[in-house]
């Protein structure tokens, strides 16, 4: 029983020509983090199959919650590599993601989950929000480290001054700098708020 179940989990979500390891170049850099553990860009095992021997072994444990929320992360990841075939292309071919790539699907992922709860929040459904609640926590551990508030304002700060922005009229110059610098570290509406509200000050 136990020997059929390894099979059955090694050959979930391979499809023919994927690669099992994904490796981009370039010097090391931090792209997230696991059971406290930082992950870096360039690492021999890419973040996609972090995702897939986790699942494996929430499967073995028979962690459902763990289990549904890591098969659904893959499943959008496995959509993403599909979407980026170019189908006008006879000759190509679905090709693996990169932490990049894949840690821009769990962002996103991440994010549903976040305006759930908030509108669970606002109809009363605690129930709904202790659930998505609880999916966010295993999503979040595959993201950086968060940016506190305190962070957020200090990197705005920074970029503001780069940048000359003086008042709200400077919002667009402002923006599109501090979404870059601190992507997949803070979510876009706090960095929002604090673009805004010192812009605001002057």
């Amino acid at each position: 029983m136990i020997g059929r179940l390894d099979r059955e989990l090694q050959g979930l979500w391979k499809l023919p020509g994927e690669c099992d390891t994904i490796r981009t170049d370039g010097s090391p850099r931090e792209i997230g983090v696991r059971n406290g553990a930082v992950r870096r860009e360039g690492a021999a095992v890419g973040l996609k199959e972090d995702l897939q021997s986790d699942l494996k072994e929430a499967m073995r444990a028979g962690d459902a919650r763990r289990r549904d929320v890591l098969r659904g992360l893959i499943t959008a990841i496995n959509n993403a590599e599909i979407a980026r075939v170019n189908v006008k292309d006879e000759a190509a071919s679905r090709q693996g993601s990169t932490d990049e790539q894949t840690l821009d699907v769990i962002q996103k992922q991440a994010k549903q989950r976040r305006e759930s709860i908030e509108e669970f929040r606002k109809a009363g459904r605690a129930d709904l929000v202790e659930r998505e609640t609880a999916e966010l926590d295993i999503i979040s551990a595959y993201l950086p480290q968060q940016l506190s508030r305190d962070e957020i304002t200090a990197e705005v700060r920074a970029i503001i001054a780069e940048t000359g922005a003086s008042g709200p009229a400077d919002k667009a110059k402002v923006m599109p700098s501090a979404i870059a610098r601190m992507k997949g570290r803070a979510d876009g509406r706090d960095i929002n708020e604090v673009v805004s509200e010192l812009l605001a000050k002057g």
